[in-house]
């Protein structure tokens, strides 16, 4: 059974669709995170796919998916500080109850 392109996109768009669709309806800061972190899986997905099935392949879609994953680390990282700041001054992570930004 061979996969071709068409199996990994579409798997990539479905990730990148429940990831959005995460985003949209969850209200805890740490799912919305989580959320995100499908979306840019999904990206990676399309990257190494389209790098793998280019007619002659480089190491573009390859350095594309490790400089992602390194924004995704990023991200991860300062808004976890950022969640736990927030929990810190609203004992809370639902965004409904997070609507005070005075300072």
């Amino acid at each position: 059974m061979n996969i071709g392109l068409t199996q990994f996109l579409v798997l990539s768009a479905a990730l990148f669709c429940i990831g959005l669709y995460g985003i949209l309806v969850k209200r805890n800061l740490f799912s919305i995170l989580m959320c995100i972190e499908l979306m840019l899986n999904g990206v990676n997905i399309s990257l190494a796919a389209f790098n793998y099935f280019l007619p002659m392949p480089d190491l573009s879609g390859q350095v594309m998916m490790i400089f992602s994953i390194t924004v995704a680390a990023a991200e991860v990282a300062i808004g976890l500080a950022l969640i736990f700041r927030i929990y810190h001054d609203f004992n809370t992570v639902n965004i409904d109850k997070i609507n005070n930004m005075k300072g």
